[in-house]
């Protein structure tokens, strides 16, 4: 999780050169707390706030729509058997900007006003089903210039977590953009032979 929140800001500070060339980002943004933030986000922003320990299985659970197996909540739980490796858990959902004043607020705008000139291409997928991050692909599509024409995708019957609930249809989006939009030689110097015009 927070692939969006750490990923976006590190390829709006520090990608729009050549360093990344595509970006997809599922049911994330990049929040700068200018902007109202989803309630459903607040209302997990306030539960993580109260939490001392925190059963991360369960919340991964609460937030697919598909069962889950007892194995597989198991898994998510493995990392945190005890609260010292919980710091992270607890704290990240209060490092997101939801007001202007957040520490973090700055950043994002900074990066945002870089992604201005993002021409390189920009894939949303978003689920149909996701509280937290609904509509904020809109706002991305919107204001990144390599986003512009590519196949944006709402994938139903999912909730927050995509990988969780829809891999192979992500799986399936992500060759897609990957085939059609293919790179040009001098997007990668590495496979350039000296001595050749390649």
């Amino acid at each position: 999780d927070w692939g969006s929140l750490i990923g976006l800001q590190l390829v709006g500070t520090n990608g729009i050169g050549s360093r990344f060339a595509r970006v997809v980002a599922a049911n994330g943004g990049l929040p700068t707390g200018d902007e109202p933030i989803s309630e459903g986000f607040l209302r997990w922003q306030n539960f993580a706030l109260k939490q001392t320990k925190m059963d991360v299985g369960w919340i991964i659970k609460r937030s697919v729509i598909r069962e889950m197996k007892p194995e597989e909540i198991a898994a998510y739980n493995a990392p945190f058997l005890k609260e010292k490796y919980q710091a992270g858990a607890l704290i990240f959902s209060q490092l997101v900007p939801a007001t202007p004043n957040n520490p973090s607020s700055q950043y994002n705008r900074d990066a945002w006003t870089n992604f201005q000139l993002f021409y390189r291409p920009f894939l949303t997928l978003s689920s149909d089903s996701d509280p937290v991050t609904a509509g904020a692909e809109k706002f991305v599509q919107m204001l990144i210039p390599g986003a512009n024409g590519q196949a944006h995708a709402i994938i139903t019957q999912a909730g927050h977590f995509l990988q969780e609930e829809k891999p192979q249809e992500i799986v399936e989006h992500l060759i897609k953009f990957i085939n059609d939009n293919p790179l040009s030689l001098d997007s990668k110097p590495w496979m350039k032979s000296e001595g050749t015009n390649a």
